[in-house]
Parts: C-alpha cells; structure tokens; sequence
C-alpha cells in the first residue's frame, strides 16, 4: 500500500487518503437504505469506538512525531506540544462558538453557533463537518510531514492514521442520515446529507498538506495542534454522546478502549 502513495507528491497523497475517509462517511450514511434505526447499543459503541481511535491516534499518529520532530528541528519539545494541543483546541471552540450547527437527538430550539433560519437537516450536516475538520487537517498534516523527510514521520504511519479515521468516520455518517430519514426525509436526501458531511474532509487534507509543505518549520505545532483539535471533539461530543444512556456506559468503554486498541495497533504495526 505504501508503494502505491510512494509514487505522488504529499499533497495528491493527502487528497487520496481523504478520500478514502469521505467515502467511509458515505457507506455509514448508506445504512439509510437498509434500515430507518440502529440500535441504540449499537450506535453508542460505534461512537465509543470511534472516541478511542481519535484518541489514540491523536497520541500515537500526531503527538508523539510532533515532539519527535521539535527535538530533531532544536525546539523545546514539551513547550511547542502545549502551543500545538491548546491551540487546536481554541480552535475548535470557536468554531464551536460561532458556526452553527445542531447535534444529531436534539430539537432545531438547541442549535448552537450563530442563529440563522437554517434547516434542521442543514445544521445536523454542519455538526458533523465540524468534527471532520480536524481530521481531515490531521491526514493533510500527516502526510506533509512525510516530505519534510524527519525521521518521525513515516508513511505508514500516515496510512495508519488515514485509516483509523476512515473506520471512525462510519458511525458519523450514519448519525446523519438515519434521523433524517425518520423525520420524514427520502432515503435518496437523507444519504446525500449524510455523506456531505464529510466532504470537508479531502478540502482540510489538502490545506494542511499544503500548509506544512510552505512552512516545514511549523510542522510540529501543526501535528500538535490536529491532536488538540481531535481530542476537543471526542471530549465534546463524541464520549457525551456514546454515554446518554447509563445502562449502556459498560458496554460502551469497552468499546473505546477496543477502538484506541485498533488504531494503536495499526499505528505501531504500519508505522
């Protein structure tokens, strides 16, 4: 597989794993023409899973070769990671802060952000593509960081981390496009929202290739600031999310831990 990316430049790579992880969004999104619901242990352990490889790649494929990298480029290592981290967070927030969006159960009266007359149908995709972002600027970065030739940053371990994304990506298009399709919406509408969700992804890949391909020396903040940025969506939504129903928060850690298991394995095994 490695031979395969081995023969574009970082940001024709970057473009092709995000891809890859829009269209894993739009198989979960598919789900819409098999059935109108998924059982509710089912989807919270699909999101639970989903938090543990976010969070495991955000260690794994992000953290560790930023740090890696600072100490290589002459930086302080621990000092660059917390500029990168915090400011992937207060990023996020503010996006959270001001774009608007609903999340998937509630009423269009709790949308969050700007208020705007916007569809509740709209807003449910913009929830989503707030959370493929990062993820997608994560790939990008990844895969930038591959051409800046530091010993760090390998291309398997870019692969790995496209991957777990992909995976993760599966429940989120589902939790789209199955609400909207019990509210009424055709089976058609509902999967064309569901996987527009992610097509911000292949859009931040490229931005972030593209962006440590410019500024090489900026390299570690930006893997760190993708890990900062993860983690604030799993924190924020994702494990809140899986754990709304208590008689299912076993079942659902379990789950997480098995998801940060899958990516650390793919990480160590690929990179």
């Amino acid at each position: 597989m490695s031979g395969f990316f081995l023969q574009f430049n970082p940001v024709i790579q970057a473009f092709i794993a995000t891809l890859f992880t829009w269209s894993v969004t739009a198989a979960g999104a598919a789900l819409v023409f098999l059935t109108r619901a998924v059982n509710r242990k089912v989807m919270d352990s699909m999101l639970g899973f989903a938090a543990g490889v976010m969070i495991a790649a955000s260690f794994w494929s992000l953290l560790t070769p930023g740090i890696k990298m600072a100490e290589q480029l002459g930086q302080i290592p621990w000092l660059t990671a917390v500029i990168g981290f915090m400011a992937g967070g207060v990023f996020m927030r503010l996006t959270d802060r001001f774009l608007p969006h609903l999340h998937p159960g509630l009423g269009v009266e709790k949308s969050e952000g700007i208020k705007t007359p916007w569809q509740r149908s709209t807003l449910l995709v913009l929830a989503i593509t707030l959370h493929n972002i990062p993820e997608g600027l994560a790939v990008g970065v990844a895969f930038g960081a591959v051409a800046a030739g530091l010993p760090s940053a390998t291309i398997g371990g870019a692969i790995a981390l496209a991957i777990g994304i992909g995976i993760q990506n599966f429940p989120e298009g589902t939790a789209v496009s199955l609400p909207l399709r019990r509210e009424g919406m055709s089976k058609g509408k509902s999967f064309f929202m569901g996987q527009a969700s992610g097509i911000v992804e292949p859009v931040a890949g490229v931005i972030g290739a593209l962006f440590v391909l410019k500024m090489q020396s900026i390299l570690p903040y930006a893997l760190c600031f993708a890990a900062g940025a993860m983690i604030f969506v799993v924190v924020e939504e994702l494990i809140p999310e899986s754990q709304k129903n208590y008689e299912n928060i076993d079942l659902v850690t379990m789950a997480t831990m098995i998801g940060f298991a899958v990516m650390m394995i793919l990480d160590v095994a690929l990179g």
